[in-house]
Protein backbone atom coordinates (compact mmCIF):
# COMPACT_ATOMS: atom_id res chain seq x y z
CA UNK A 1 0.00 0.00 0.00
CA UNK A 2 0.87 3.56 -0.53
CA UNK A 3 -1.77 5.42 1.52
CA UNK A 4 -3.33 4.17 4.70
CA UNK A 5 -6.63 6.39 5.24
CA UNK A 6 -7.11 6.16 9.13
CA UNK A 7 -10.79 6.82 10.19
CA UNK A 8 -11.23 7.01 13.97
CA UNK A 9 -15.27 6.02 14.79
CA UNK A 10 -17.73 6.53 17.49
CA UNK A 11 -21.31 5.98 16.79
CA UNK A 12 -21.23 6.95 13.03
CA UNK A 13 -23.01 4.20 11.31
CA UNK A 14 -25.34 6.13 9.17
CA UNK A 15 -22.03 8.11 7.54
CA UNK A 16 -19.79 4.75 6.75
CA UNK A 17 -21.26 4.14 3.24
CA UNK A 18 -21.50 7.52 2.16
CA UNK A 19 -17.90 8.09 3.28
CA UNK A 20 -16.21 4.90 1.62
CA UNK A 21 -18.38 5.57 -1.69
CA UNK A 22 -16.36 9.09 -1.54
CA UNK A 23 -13.04 7.72 -0.52
CA UNK A 24 -13.25 5.37 -3.37
CA UNK A 25 -13.99 7.85 -6.07
CA UNK A 26 -11.52 10.33 -5.30
CA UNK A 27 -8.73 8.00 -4.05
CA UNK A 28 -9.21 4.17 -5.42
CA UNK A 29 -8.80 4.84 -8.98
CA UNK A 30 -4.86 6.13 -8.83
CA UNK A 31 -3.53 5.21 -5.67
CA UNK A 32 -2.80 2.20 -3.85
CA UNK A 33 -4.61 2.70 -0.80
CA UNK A 34 -6.85 1.34 2.48
CA UNK A 35 -9.45 2.67 4.60
CA UNK A 36 -9.03 1.39 8.47
CA UNK A 37 -11.80 2.06 10.69
CA UNK A 38 -10.79 2.09 13.82
CA UNK A 39 -13.92 2.03 16.02
CA UNK A 40 -15.20 2.67 19.90
CA UNK A 41 -18.48 2.52 18.82
CA UNK A 42 -21.36 0.98 21.02
CA UNK A 43 -24.38 1.07 17.97
CA UNK A 44 -24.09 -0.75 14.92
CA UNK A 45 -21.37 0.82 13.40
CA UNK A 46 -19.11 -2.04 12.99
CA UNK A 47 -21.74 -3.66 11.45
CA UNK A 48 -22.05 -0.62 8.56
CA UNK A 49 -18.17 -0.57 8.48
CA UNK A 50 -18.24 -4.63 7.00
CA UNK A 51 -21.48 -3.52 4.60
CA UNK A 52 -19.84 -1.24 3.20
CA UNK A 53 -16.74 -2.80 2.53
CA UNK A 54 -18.53 -5.58 0.54
CA UNK A 55 -17.73 -4.28 -2.66
CA UNK A 56 -15.97 -1.16 -2.07
CA UNK A 57 -13.60 -0.04 -4.67
CA UNK A 58 -10.11 -0.44 -2.22
CA UNK A 59 -9.48 -2.57 0.72
CA UNK A 60 -11.42 -1.30 4.39
CA UNK A 61 -10.11 -2.98 7.33
CA UNK A 62 -12.18 -2.91 11.02
CA UNK A 63 -10.51 -2.46 14.22
CA UNK A 64 -12.96 -2.75 16.80
CA UNK A 65 -11.88 -1.54 20.48
CA UNK A 66 -13.84 -3.33 23.31
CA UNK A 67 -11.99 -1.62 25.86
CA UNK A 68 -10.72 2.09 24.35
CA UNK A 69 -8.04 3.52 25.61
CA UNK A 70 -6.54 7.45 24.81
CA UNK A 71 -10.17 8.76 22.80
CA UNK A 72 -10.43 9.40 19.65
CA UNK A 73 -6.23 10.18 19.90
CA UNK A 74 -5.74 6.79 20.77
CA UNK A 75 -7.58 5.27 17.99
CA UNK A 76 -5.99 7.35 15.33
CA UNK A 77 -2.42 6.00 17.16
CA UNK A 78 -3.63 2.56 17.16
CA UNK A 79 -4.77 3.05 13.49
CA UNK A 80 -1.20 4.04 12.48
CA UNK A 81 0.10 1.41 14.20
CA UNK A 82 -1.42 -1.03 12.26
CA UNK A 83 -1.77 0.74 8.75
CA UNK A 84 -0.06 -1.18 5.95
CA UNK A 85 1.88 2.10 4.64
CA UNK A 86 3.79 4.53 6.12
CA UNK A 87 1.88 7.86 5.06
CA UNK A 88 -1.51 7.99 6.38
CA UNK A 89 -4.29 10.09 6.43
CA UNK A 90 -6.38 10.58 9.32
CA UNK A 91 -9.40 11.80 8.77
CA UNK A 92 -13.28 12.02 10.92
CA UNK A 93 -16.06 9.76 10.12
CA UNK A 94 -18.87 12.02 9.88
CA UNK A 95 -17.82 13.99 6.43
CA UNK A 96 -16.98 17.34 7.77
CA UNK A 97 -13.78 16.30 6.14
CA UNK A 98 -14.34 16.21 2.51
CA UNK A 99 -12.42 12.85 0.91
CA UNK A 100 -12.09 15.18 -2.43
CA UNK A 101 -9.33 16.81 -0.57
CA UNK A 102 -6.95 13.77 -0.06
CA UNK A 103 -5.44 13.90 -3.65
CA UNK A 104 -4.81 17.85 -3.11
CA UNK A 105 -2.96 16.51 0.04
CA UNK A 106 -0.99 13.70 -1.66
CA UNK A 107 0.14 15.98 -4.31
CA UNK A 108 1.82 18.20 -1.55
CA UNK A 109 3.25 15.41 0.45
CA UNK A 110 4.76 14.14 -2.79
CA UNK A 111 6.88 17.67 -3.10
CA UNK A 112 9.40 15.81 -0.86
CA UNK A 113 9.99 18.65 1.53
CA UNK A 114 7.70 18.13 4.54
CA UNK A 115 6.36 15.36 6.49
CA UNK A 116 2.95 16.41 7.51
CA UNK A 117 -0.02 17.71 5.54
CA UNK A 118 -2.52 19.90 7.60
CA UNK A 119 -6.03 20.32 6.01
CA UNK A 120 -6.62 23.98 7.88
CA UNK A 121 -9.67 25.52 8.38
CA UNK A 122 -8.06 28.84 8.55
CA UNK A 123 -5.41 28.99 5.62
CA UNK A 124 -6.28 30.46 2.61
CA UNK A 125 -9.80 29.77 1.69
CA UNK A 126 -10.79 27.34 4.45
CA UNK A 127 -13.91 27.60 6.06
CA UNK A 128 -15.06 26.20 9.54
CA UNK A 129 -19.10 26.93 8.67
CA UNK A 130 -19.39 23.30 9.20
CA UNK A 131 -19.35 24.10 13.34
CA UNK A 132 -22.62 24.38 14.99
CA UNK A 133 -23.38 27.93 16.01
CA UNK A 134 -21.00 31.12 16.18
CA UNK A 135 -20.17 30.36 19.66
CA UNK A 136 -18.37 27.11 18.75
CA UNK A 137 -16.27 28.99 16.08
CA UNK A 138 -15.23 31.51 18.46
CA UNK A 139 -13.83 28.74 20.71
CA UNK A 140 -12.23 27.02 18.09
CA UNK A 141 -10.63 30.36 16.96
CA UNK A 142 -9.66 31.37 21.01
CA UNK A 143 -8.57 27.42 21.18
CA UNK A 144 -6.42 27.76 18.46
CA UNK A 145 -4.85 31.04 19.13
CA UNK A 146 -4.13 30.16 23.03
CA UNK A 147 -2.36 26.88 21.90
CA UNK A 148 -0.69 28.52 18.97
CA UNK A 149 0.86 31.24 21.94
CA UNK A 150 1.85 28.26 23.69
CA UNK A 151 3.49 26.71 21.25
CA UNK A 152 5.05 29.28 19.48
CA UNK A 153 8.27 27.69 17.91
CA UNK A 154 6.50 24.57 16.62
CA UNK A 155 3.31 26.13 15.45
CA UNK A 156 4.83 28.97 13.50
CA UNK A 157 3.99 27.60 10.14
CA UNK A 158 0.25 26.26 11.56
CA UNK A 159 -2.63 27.58 11.63
CA UNK A 160 -5.01 25.07 12.51
CA UNK A 161 -3.30 22.73 15.11
CA UNK A 162 -6.54 21.14 16.31
CA UNK A 163 -7.78 20.07 12.73
CA UNK A 164 -8.33 16.31 12.68
CA UNK A 165 -7.70 16.28 9.17
CA UNK A 166 -4.39 15.78 8.41
CA UNK A 167 -1.66 13.77 6.47
CA UNK A 168 1.41 12.48 8.12
CA UNK A 169 4.79 10.41 7.30
CA UNK A 170 4.75 7.54 10.70
CA UNK A 171 8.34 7.27 10.06
CA UNK A 172 8.81 11.26 10.97
CA UNK A 173 7.38 10.55 14.60
CA UNK A 174 7.81 8.43 17.69
CA UNK A 175 4.11 6.52 18.19
CA UNK A 176 5.19 4.74 21.55
CA UNK A 177 6.41 8.93 22.86
CA UNK A 178 2.57 10.05 22.22
CA UNK A 179 0.61 9.90 25.32
CA UNK A 180 -2.77 10.47 23.49
CA UNK A 181 -6.21 12.20 26.17
CA UNK A 182 -8.71 13.22 23.75
CA UNK A 183 -9.44 13.94 20.20
CA UNK A 184 -6.14 16.67 19.17
CA UNK A 185 -3.91 14.27 18.04
CA UNK A 186 -2.06 16.46 15.68
CA UNK A 187 -1.20 18.56 18.69
CA UNK A 188 0.48 16.34 20.37
CA UNK A 189 1.86 14.72 17.28
CA UNK A 190 3.23 18.65 16.24
CA UNK A 191 4.40 19.40 20.16
CA UNK A 192 6.14 15.85 20.54
CA UNK A 193 8.59 16.78 17.81
CA UNK A 194 10.06 18.77 15.41
CA UNK A 195 8.45 18.39 11.97
CA UNK A 196 8.30 19.69 8.46
CA UNK A 197 4.92 21.23 8.04
CA UNK A 198 2.57 22.54 5.21
CA UNK A 199 -1.23 23.48 4.52
CA UNK A 200 -3.74 23.33 2.37
CA UNK A 201 -6.87 24.80 3.03
CA UNK A 202 -10.46 23.33 3.61
CA UNK A 203 -14.09 23.55 4.08
CA UNK A 204 -15.05 22.34 7.00
CA UNK A 205 -18.53 20.95 5.78
CA UNK A 206 -21.77 20.39 7.96
CA UNK A 207 -22.23 16.67 9.21
CA UNK A 208 -24.33 14.17 6.93
CA UNK A 209 -25.88 12.71 9.87
CA UNK A 210 -25.97 12.21 13.14
CA UNK A 211 -24.84 14.06 16.06
CA UNK A 212 -21.60 16.24 17.33
CA UNK A 213 -19.33 14.77 20.44
CA UNK A 214 -18.27 17.75 21.20
CA UNK A 215 -18.71 18.05 25.20
CA UNK A 216 -17.47 19.97 28.23
CA UNK A 217 -15.72 16.96 29.07
CA UNK A 218 -13.89 17.24 25.69
CA UNK A 219 -12.88 20.46 26.57
CA UNK A 220 -11.07 19.30 29.74
CA UNK A 221 -9.44 16.66 28.53
CA UNK A 222 -8.21 19.40 25.81
CA UNK A 223 -6.62 21.68 28.74
CA UNK A 224 -5.73 18.63 30.50
CA UNK A 225 -3.74 17.55 27.48
CA UNK A 226 -2.13 21.33 26.58
CA UNK A 227 -1.12 21.78 29.97
CA UNK A 228 0.62 18.28 29.99
CA UNK A 229 2.32 19.32 26.73
CA UNK A 230 3.37 22.22 27.53
CA UNK A 231 4.71 21.96 30.90
CA UNK A 232 4.90 18.40 31.91
CA UNK A 233 3.06 16.03 34.84
CA UNK A 234 3.20 18.76 37.79
CA UNK A 235 1.46 21.22 35.72
CA UNK A 236 -1.52 18.19 35.23
CA UNK A 237 -1.04 18.02 39.28
CA UNK A 238 -1.22 21.52 39.30
CA UNK A 239 -4.87 22.01 37.51
CA UNK A 240 -6.52 19.36 39.85
CA UNK A 241 -4.87 21.59 42.46
CA UNK A 242 -6.20 24.58 41.17
CA UNK A 243 -9.66 22.94 41.00
CA UNK A 244 -9.37 21.52 44.52
CA UNK A 245 -8.26 24.63 45.54
CA UNK A 246 -11.48 26.57 43.90
CA UNK A 247 -13.37 23.95 45.42
CA UNK A 248 -12.18 23.98 48.86
CA UNK A 249 -12.74 28.04 49.35
CA UNK A 250 -16.19 27.89 47.25
CA UNK A 251 -17.22 25.09 50.09
CA UNK A 252 -15.95 27.24 52.99
CA UNK A 253 -17.37 30.43 51.85
CA UNK A 254 -20.87 28.59 51.31
CA UNK A 255 -21.01 26.75 55.16
CA UNK A 256 -19.46 29.80 56.15
CA UNK A 257 -22.62 31.92 55.07
CA UNK A 258 -24.57 29.49 56.30
CA UNK A 259 -23.56 29.89 59.93
CA UNK A 260 -20.97 27.00 60.47
CA UNK A 261 -17.80 28.24 62.21
CA UNK A 262 -15.06 28.37 59.88
CA UNK A 263 -12.83 25.79 61.48
CA UNK A 264 -15.71 23.12 60.37
CA UNK A 265 -16.03 24.61 57.07
CA UNK A 266 -12.28 23.70 56.21
CA UNK A 267 -12.59 20.10 57.97
CA UNK A 268 -15.43 19.69 55.75
CA UNK A 269 -14.01 21.43 52.46
CA UNK A 270 -10.54 19.84 53.25
CA UNK A 271 -12.16 16.14 53.61
CA UNK A 272 -13.94 16.62 50.43
CA UNK A 273 -11.43 17.82 48.11
CA UNK A 274 -8.65 15.21 49.33
CA UNK A 275 -10.92 12.13 47.75
CA UNK A 276 -11.92 14.12 44.48
CA UNK A 277 -7.86 15.23 44.24
CA UNK A 278 -7.68 11.65 44.69
CA UNK A 279 -9.61 10.55 42.02
CA UNK A 280 -8.56 12.90 39.32
CA UNK A 281 -4.79 12.52 40.17
CA UNK A 282 -5.52 8.32 39.34
CA UNK A 283 -7.20 9.09 36.42
CA UNK A 284 -4.96 11.84 34.65
CA UNK A 285 -1.74 12.22 36.44
CA UNK A 286 -0.34 9.29 37.78
CA UNK A 287 -2.50 6.97 35.84
CA UNK A 288 1.14 5.84 33.73
CA UNK A 289 2.83 4.99 37.16
CA UNK A 290 -0.09 2.87 38.84
CA UNK A 291 0.74 -0.62 37.58
CA UNK A 292 4.03 -0.36 39.11
CA UNK A 293 3.04 1.02 42.25
CA UNK A 294 1.28 -0.29 45.32
CA UNK A 295 -2.38 -1.71 45.23
CA UNK A 296 -5.11 0.97 44.50
CA UNK A 297 -6.39 1.20 48.17
CA UNK A 298 -2.65 1.33 48.95
CA UNK A 299 -2.31 4.71 47.33
CA UNK A 300 -5.48 5.50 48.80
CA UNK A 301 -4.56 5.16 52.26
CA UNK A 302 -1.26 6.85 51.83
CA UNK A 303 -2.43 9.81 49.66
CA UNK A 304 -6.02 10.37 52.32
CA UNK A 305 -3.44 9.84 55.38
CA UNK A 306 -0.78 12.25 53.93
CA UNK A 307 -3.30 14.93 52.85
CA UNK A 308 -4.83 14.82 56.35
CA UNK A 309 -1.76 15.30 58.12
CA UNK A 310 -0.90 17.84 56.17
CA UNK A 311 -4.71 19.30 56.87
CA UNK A 312 -3.89 18.97 60.61
CA UNK A 313 -1.18 20.82 60.33
CA UNK A 314 -2.52 23.69 57.57
CA UNK A 315 -5.91 24.49 59.39
CA UNK A 316 -4.22 25.40 62.56
CA UNK A 317 -2.04 27.71 60.01
CA UNK A 318 -5.58 29.05 58.90
CA UNK A 319 -6.77 30.12 62.30
CA UNK A 320 -3.61 31.68 63.70
CA UNK A 321 -3.69 33.72 60.69
CA UNK A 322 -7.02 34.46 60.67
CA UNK A 323 -7.04 35.42 64.99
CA UNK A 324 -3.57 36.51 64.78
CA UNK A 325 -3.38 38.44 61.38
CA UNK A 326 -6.89 39.44 61.08
CA UNK A 327 -7.13 37.57 57.34
CA UNK A 328 -10.56 36.53 55.74
CA UNK A 329 -11.34 32.78 56.31
CA UNK A 330 -11.20 32.68 52.68
CA UNK A 331 -7.76 34.26 51.88
CA UNK A 332 -5.95 32.45 54.48
CA UNK A 333 -7.37 28.75 53.00
CA UNK A 334 -6.34 29.77 49.80
CA UNK A 335 -2.70 31.09 50.55
CA UNK A 336 -2.29 28.05 52.79
CA UNK A 337 -3.32 25.63 49.56
CA UNK A 338 -0.36 27.37 47.30
CA UNK A 339 2.13 26.89 49.66
CA UNK A 340 0.77 23.34 50.43
CA UNK A 341 1.09 22.08 46.74
CA UNK A 342 4.48 21.54 46.10
CA UNK A 343 4.20 19.37 49.43
CA UNK A 344 1.92 17.17 48.13
CA UNK A 345 3.79 16.69 44.26
CA UNK A 346 6.38 15.73 46.07
CA UNK A 347 5.04 13.22 48.32
CA UNK A 348 2.89 11.75 45.87
CA UNK A 349 5.50 10.90 43.25
CA UNK A 350 8.00 9.87 45.75
CA UNK A 351 6.01 7.55 47.95
CA UNK A 352 2.42 7.14 46.84
CA UNK A 353 3.23 6.04 43.32
CA UNK A 354 6.53 5.18 44.40
CA UNK A 355 7.55 1.85 41.68
CA UNK A 356 7.29 -1.21 43.93
CA UNK A 357 11.11 -2.80 42.92
CA UNK A 358 13.90 -0.78 43.98
CA UNK A 359 16.90 0.26 42.10
CA UNK A 360 20.59 0.16 42.90
CA UNK A 361 21.82 3.72 43.38
CA UNK A 362 22.15 6.55 46.36
CA UNK A 363 19.13 7.56 48.42
CA UNK A 364 19.69 11.09 47.58
CA UNK A 365 20.46 10.50 43.71
CA UNK A 366 17.10 8.25 43.82
CA UNK A 367 14.77 11.52 45.37
CA UNK A 368 16.79 14.40 43.17
CA UNK A 369 15.97 12.05 39.43
CA UNK A 370 12.44 11.30 40.76
CA UNK A 371 11.77 14.73 41.03
CA UNK A 372 13.26 15.65 38.39
CA UNK A 373 11.49 13.03 36.17
CA UNK A 374 7.92 13.74 37.85
CA UNK A 375 8.23 17.34 37.27
CA UNK A 376 8.85 17.03 33.31
CA UNK A 377 6.30 14.17 32.29
CA UNK A 378 5.19 13.40 29.99
CA UNK A 379 5.74 17.14 28.77
CA UNK A 380 9.23 17.84 28.23
CA UNK A 381 10.17 19.43 24.69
Amino acid sequence: MRLSIIVPTFNEAPNIAELVRRIGAVVATSEEAEIIFVDDSTDETPDAILEASIGAPLPVRLVHRDEPEGGLGGAVAEGMRVATADVCVVMDGDLQHPPEKIPEMIRRYERGDVDVVIASRYAGGGTAHGLADASRVMVSRMSTAVTRAMFPVRLKDVTDPMTGFFLIDRRATDLDSLKPRGFKILLEILARRSLRVAEVDFDFADRFAGESKASFRQGVHFLTQLAALRFGKMSLFAVIGAFGAIANVAIVWALTHLGADYLVAAIIAAEVTIIANFLLQERFVFQDMRSSASGAWSRFAKSFGFNNAEAVIRIPVVALMVNSGHISAVLATAITLVVAFFVRFVFHSLVVYKPTTSHAETPVRRVLAAIDEQAVRPGEL
